[in-house]
């Protein structure tokens, strides 16, 4: 033979050498149970094989795939037996099959080393292969039910671990202990768990771990508390209501203090934006403060809730989840829309009825405004969707193309649920100022109900039918061809039967006045993301069944709780707490609701293209009526946009953004339409400068009129001096220093108020929820 033949052979051996470790000796079968559907797959799941990051993937990885999460266990037992020529087993020998060999990283492998030879899950599979690989008849045994305990646990120091146990219960009657082949998924790196269910603190905190084995998922919630000196004698508000029992508990049960009650100063200026969005008037705040009567905050909440700003408010929050905009409602549209909306709030309309009449829509949408609902969403994909999110709190995208992985929600569910929008239809005529933006419709556009229109389930290739979701049994459709689909879809959506609609609803509601929802975000109630109060989330729910709905009633049960009434300041216990309402979490206020209390305090109105001076940013009906493209955004229009105000494109409270950044700060400094309003002589505080006043009843008028409160002592000293200074009045020792620094001798009494208010609404104080 050649000498080229040699090396050839002598290069093949050493790279076989390199990639194929030594053989194990020959294995003997232990006694273990290796049924594919079960026993293998759980396999698959805990070494991580069938993950999104892994095989799992829709597209597989290394030339190997697996259905997400063992989803399909048919195809799985297809593609390990069956594809490549059944190379990824060995029956004559299975300890040789690549099933084994890879995982224990005998054979290269790209996802490393997953079990041990001398492991529970080597030998399973090695069971399997042996038994000739079998797979089970759909009549054999099933999986159940999972018994997870604890499933909710507060671990207090000293200790720093608790231990999951999982029981597995299947369809013969039987159960076993399936500890060891659970997977174990963390919400947080607060904690970690181990291979067989020690759930370890790595940081103090509450976490919830989803426990995982085959199908069947249970949350377990953990909380590792510190120990704190005095913990026993600490004093936790009165509680008012329901909602009080519930919070004050939890944190009793954390051994959490909570943040002491606000002040009658934090109070009256938070309740104010956060149930009409709106500041007080510095005569309201003073008033306020002043009152003694043991009411004033139910008194006050009550007003409030009253108002035609509290409608307003809430017109503004629905409009932006129901994707009012211009481009494709057209701004007549947008506007008969809001109208409708705003009407619906103000008349205190049940939040059942409200949903209905927007579900029930039909019609031109210029003269049945509920109709611009379906106009919005033009698909029978998206109006399944929307729906779902918007009105049952459940994201259902990951099951258009695979069972969803981290909810109940299979294909099936989602193609019968879709079915249900299959046959709404638009009557509209071709008319678009751009030609090229498919989205962009100009004019009326009349919704109606088709006579044909289905949907074909992606899996299967034929067409779904009708099915609510949770449901195992099909709408009963008798009346082909007419509006019977929604009509039911409607009466089921909106039943007080129907858990997904009313803690959805009370879970938004209770949001948007104490900043943070119950179940986070807002729209993703599934059983691995659970309730951070789930008793508290039923009782909020049966008291909207009780009151028929009533969006005011349950507003006002939050408002009145000392749970919402808690202050923003820290203590040792409460300073890593967002999730149990111990204290107020500092956020930024929305943008519309900023630029209100911006142009009320200065005194003079913001601009926006296409609408009257003197509108509030909270009354304005779209996102822009005017294009960019056709004029320059005015100074309102700019503010919004960089403060977040949703473009409407989705049916989600993730659009918008309380979120801040080094523009905004720009904007609050030196933005032209701040300094053109602060400037305007029409303003407030050139009527203060010009008036009678004396120097320390301005400063008190404009620090209540921007943070509803008398300024500290030392506030009030600064600004009277440099107010002094502008008149040429004498100025205290104590602050000659201050105004020799950073007044010019030719200042006058307005400028230097303009300067003070412009530092008041770049404070902190002004700017945060608190």
């Amino acid at each position: 033979m050649s000498r080229q033949f040699w090396i050839f052979l002598i290069a093949i051996f050493c790279c076989g050498q390199a990639t194929h470790a030594k053989r194990p000796q020959k294995q003997a079968m232990v006694e273990t149970d290796s049924r594919f559907a079960i026993e293998v797959q759980s396999v698959l799941a805990k070494a991580g094989c069938n993950a999104g990051t892994c095989h799992g993937n829709f597209n597989g990885k290394g030339g190997f795939r697996l259905s997400l999460r063992g989803q399909d266990p048919s195809d799985d037992h297809q593609w390990i037996t069956r594809d490549h020529g059944g190379r990824r087993i060995n029956l004559m020998d299975p300890a040789e099959s690549l099933l084994l060999a890879k995982p224990t990283g005998r054979v290269s492998h790209q996802g490393g080393r997953r079990f041990d030879e001398d492991s529970l899950e080597y030998q399973i599979l090695f069971n399997w292969i042996a038994r000739g690989a079998p797979t089970e008849a759909d009549e054999d045994v099933r999986l159940e039910s999972i018994d997870v305990l604890p499933l909710d646990v507060v671990v207090r120091d000293p200790a720093d671990s608790v231990n999951i146990s999982v029981l597995a219960r299947y369809s013969d009657g039987s159960s076993r202990d399936v500890t060891s082949l659970t997977v174990y998924e963390p919400s947080s790196l607060d904690v970690e768990v181990t291979a067989d269910g020690t759930v370890m603190r790595k940081k103090h905190g509450e976490s919830t771990v989803v426990v995982r084995y085959l199908q069947k998922q249970v949350p377990v919630r953990v909380a590792f508390v510190p120990r704190v000196k005095g913990q026993r004698r600490i004093q936790y508000p009165e509680s008012t209501n329901y909602i009080d029992e519930h919070v004050f508990t939890k944190l009793k049960d954390l051994g959490i203090k909570p943040s002491s009650l606000a002040s009658d100063e934090v109070f009256v200026r938070r309740v104010f934006l956060d149930a009409i969005g709106v500041l007080p008037t510095a005569d309201e705040a003073r008033a306020f403060i002043a009152n003694n009567s043991p009411t004033k905050r139910v008194d006050l909440i009550d007003d409030l809730l009253s108002r035609s700003e509290f409608a307003e408010f809430w017109a503004l929050k629905w409009s932006d989840v129901l994707r009012n905009e211009e481009k494709v409602l057209d701004v007549k549209g947008v506007e008969v829309y809001h109208d409708w909306i705003l009407q619906s709030m103000k008349e205190n309309k049940p939040i059942d009825q409200f949903v209905r009449e927007l579900l029930l829509g039909r019609g031109s949408t210029f003269e049945n405004p509920p109709a611009n609902f379906w106009r919005s969403v033009r698909t029978p994909i998206a109006r399944s969707e929307t729906t779902a999110r918007l009105f049952l709190g459940v994201r259902l995208g990951c099951a258009k193309c695979h069972n969803h992985p981290f909810d109940r929600w299979t294909q099936d569910d989602y193609y019968d649920w879709t079915s249900f929008f299959a046959r709404i239809d638009y009557e509209w005529e071709e008319k678009r100022r751009d030609k090229f933006d498919k989205n962009e419709f100009v004019g009326d556009q009349v919704v109606k109900i088709a006579d044909e229109g289905e949907v074909k389930n992606a899996r299967t290739g034929v067409n779904a039918q009708p099915r609510f979701l949770g449901s195992h049994q099909f709408a009963d459709i008798k009346a082909e061809g007419t509006d019977q689909r929604i009509e039911e879809l409607a009466t089921w959506i909106t039943s007080v039967d129907n858990e997904f609609f009313v803690k959805s609803q009370v879970n938004r509601i209770w949001f948007h006045l104490m900043g943070r929802g119950l179940v986070e975000p807002v729209d993703d109630f599934r059983l691995t993301n659970p309730a951070s109060h789930p008793a508290l989330l039923n009782a909020l729910a049966d008291r909207f069944i009780s009151s028929k709905f009533d969006l005011r009633a349950l507003a006002r049960d939050i408002l009145i709780s000392n749970a919402y009434q808690i202050g923003s300041d820290i203590n040792e216990t409460n300073q890593n707490d967002e999730l149990n309402y111990s204290r107020v979490v500092m956020k930024r206020y929305q943008a519309e609701v900023l630029l209100d209390a911006q142009c009320q305090t200065i005194g003079r109105p913001a601009k926006f293209n296409g609408y009257p001076e003197g509108m509030r940013a909270v009354q304005l009906p779209g996102v822009r009526k005017v294009r960019r493209r056709d004029e320059s955004p005015a100074d309102g229009d700019l503010f919004l946009e960089a403060f977040g105000k949703p473009e409407r494109l989705l049916a989600c409270e993730c659009e918008r953004s309380d979120e801040t950044t080094l523009n905004q700060v720009f904007i609050l400094c030196a933005d032209d339409g701040i300094v053109d309003r602060l400037a305007d002589p029409n303003n407030l505080l050139k009527q203060l400068a010009d008036s009678d006043m004396s120097n320390r009843a301005i400063v008190d008028e404009v620090f209540l009129g921007a943070l509803s409160r008398f300024p500290m002592d030392s506030e009030r000293g600064v600004a009277v001096a440099m107010l002094n200074h502008a008149q040429g009045k004498e100025v205290d020792s104590e602050y000659q220093s201050v105004t020799d620094q950073y007044l010019d001798d030719e200042v006058d009494r307005w400028v230097v108020l303009q300067d003070i208010v412009w530092a008041l609404i770049n404070s902190k104080e002004y700017v945060f929820r608190h």
